[in-house]
């Protein structure tokens, strides 16, 4: 049976991918249908309930930029804000936010219900419809059959998920939700390679249950910022996390029962994640430590649910109750659920274009977890950059991709397309090596104006860009000038820093490394282009400029590398000189440049010179 109309596009799972992938297809003026197993679910923080953090701050930024929901979402539903890494320069600067889990969802939901052209519909898809190499929609495991002339899907956790609970496992996607089947068996029949993950979440516990007072209280920021550039959303007051220990006693209440763990005892054989690992593998793989830092964090405003961060674990129910227990300030601590692991399937990304079109068959899309990565951030990232390009193509538009040095989204997206990953992914700041272009301050300099061309971003935010760009080039030629010698060295002295002889910029007293704009306050803040966001820009502009412009240099010399096309047929048999592993590699992969190549793994230099002199000929 055939429901509905044919849409424009399908997007399978309600995920973080999939929020954002619906919503930002249907913003473009394409006809779009969530489908997902349970619409009571949606946006669901399945682990931990905060967003951004180390470089994924830096990409939910970018996801707001450009016109996505996520950090708007995220703002409105914040209960602490935090910017990680102040210490250490702009480019490692992180924002970091606790949410208030209900709320999130609840959010999620109502912007979605909200967007014209949105509409959603709760089945499990079990099945794609496809000939000729082309998806015409799904299938639902009710029978019925929705057509569509893209279709993205956002599976997370659930395709043929199970889950582990010491010696017990049972099908899911999550605690308490079934797993999704019938999709992997068809994409292999289809020629797809199919792989196996795991990850893992910690226990659930009531916060009446635990004593913070022998806690290190972790408050938000005194001046708490946000993700959004809208600036719609300030945070008024903040709940606390908390920071606490676990000790060699706990150690060895957890090892009684590694020989009922299924991380230990081959149950579980999907890969996990390297840098966000279980209890009792931080425990296994760093036998020399006593303690491991725990963090205490609340699940939102109105609620007592507790989130025991760094305390993941798939291990017997009571080894996990009497380990926790002995964990500082969780003496009588009453568990809401146990932690557990979770094994589900994905697709090497390197069967995907850099649109995240699968190469096998057209307008079928991927995005989030079913990609190898971990993480809301991630997911959302992909969501968006998926439902971007499918709403371009059903209009018959160029693909919108993402460079290396655009944005962290871009870094992702090739990380995954040109690497591919054998364990979950996950952003970090040293993955981008333009960090310093790619700041979270940026981000709207950077991609507004790309989001806006493509009818993601609004008019209001274009031209909040364009005035805050038009800002900071007044407060560089101002600061391009001299102030009087006296105000200069009466300013220095202050701060006993060595007094001018002469008067001098005001750029170049803020290139010292003890004097800042905020120091000349008195001198310039009756200036139309003094604020917050606009003296940060210029100052990194300032302390940073010799950086930055090696950066920009380096990027030229790679966009000349990027501007090399590969076509598409390219016949890697003929070239002679290439080694076998670089054939075998570029053949399997088929980069679209120059400088795509050259970042696979096991293409060698040689490889591309080689590349370059047949091309050159």
């Amino acid at each position: 049976m055939v429901l509905d109309e044919t849409y424009d596009v399908i997007v399978v799972g309600g995920g973080h991918a999939g929020c954002e992938a619906a919503y930002c297809a249907a913003k473009m003026g394409s006809s779009v249908l969530l489908i997902t197993m349970n619409m009571q679910s949606i946006a669901q923080m399945s682990c931990n309930p905060a967003m951004g953090g180390v470089a994924k701050g830096q990409i939910v930024r970018e996801i707001d930029a450009l016109g996505g929901g996520s950090g708007v979402i995220t703002d409105k539903s914040m209960i602490q804000f935090r910017m990680l890494n102040k210490s250490k320069g702009p480019a490692m600067w992180s924002p970091r936010v606790q949410s208030d889990r209900m709320l999130f969802a609840q959010y999620w939901r109502e912007q979605l219900e909200a967007t014209h052209g949105l509409s959603m519909y709760q089945d499990m898809v079990s099945g794609l419809l496809v000939s000729d190499g082309t998806i015409h929609g799904v299938k639902t495991s009710l029978g019925l059959e929705f057509h569509a002339k893209t279709v993205i899907l956002t599976s997370g956790t659930f395709m043929n998920g199970l889950i582990h609970v010491g010696d017990q496992n049972f099908g899911g996607g999550r605690a308490g939700e079934r797993a999704s089947t019938g999709i992997t068996e068809e994409l292999i029949q289809l020629g797809f390679e199919a792989g196996r993950m795991k990850t893992g979440t910690p226990p659930r516990i009531d916060g009446r249950s635990i004593d913070y007072n022998v806690m290190e209280e972790q408050p938000g920021d005194e001046h708490p910022g946000q993700f959004s550039f809208t600036g719609d959303n300030k945070l008024k007051k903040q709940r606390s996390c908390w920071i606490t220990h676990t000790s060699q006693e706990v150690h060895d209440t957890l090892k009684k029962g590694f020989d009922r763990s299924p991380l230990f005892n081959g149950a579980i054989k999907g890969t996990g994640p390297r840098y966000c690992p279980s209890i009792e593998d931080k425990i296994d793989r760093f036998s020399e430590k006593s303690s491991h830092q725990i963090f205490v964090e609340p699940e939102g405003w109105s609620t007592v649910e507790v989130y025991v961060n760094g305390f993941s674990t798939s291990l017997p129910i009571e080894i996990q109750h009497e380990a926790l227990r002995k964990v500082q300030g969780f003496k009588d601590a009453k568990f809401f659920r146990p932690g557990y692991a979770i094994e589900y399937d994905y697709f090497p990304p390197t069967q995907l274009k850099h649109t995240l079109e699968t190469k096998l068959v057209s307008g079928l899309y991927f995005a989030g977890q079913i990609n190898g990565t971990t993480g809301y951030e991630e997911a959302a990232c992909q969501g968006l950059m998926a439902g971007v390009n499918a709403a371009r193509k059903v209009k018959g538009e160029t693909p919108f991709v993402l460079g290396r040095a655009d944005a962290y989204i871009g870094v992702l997206i090739d990380d995954l397309i040109t690497k591919g990953t054998e364990e979950p992914y996950r952003m970090f700041t040293s993955r981008a090596e333009y960090r310093l272009l790619l700041r979270q301050d940026n981000a709207d300099i950077r991609l507004t104006a790309l989001g806006y061309g493509i009818g993601l971003a609004g008019d209001a935010r274009n031209k909040a860009v364009a005035l805050k760009q038009a800002q900071i080039l007044k407060g560089q030629k101002e600061l391009d000038k001299s102030l009087s010698l006296d105000t200069i060295n009466s300013l220095l002295k202050g701060k006993e820093e060595k007094l001018a002889k002469e008067k001098t910029k005001t750029n170049k007293l803020v290139a010292r490394p003890g004097v800042y704009l905020k120091d000349f306050k008195e001198s310039y803040q009756t200036h139309g282009w003094w604020s917050e966001e606009v003296i940060e820009q210029l100052e990194i502009d300032i302390k940073y400029g010799g950086y930055i412009a090696r950066e920009r240099d380096n990027v030229a010399k790679m966009k000349r590398l990027n501007d090399k096309e590969i076509p598409e047929n390219f016949n890697y048999l003929k070239v002679k000189g290439l080694s076998y592993e670089g054939r075998d590699k570029l053949e399997m992969i088929r980069p679209a440049t120059i400088a795509q190549a050259g970042r696979i793994s096991g293409i060698s230099q040689s490889d591309i010179h080689v590349l370059l002199v047949y091309m050159g000929r």
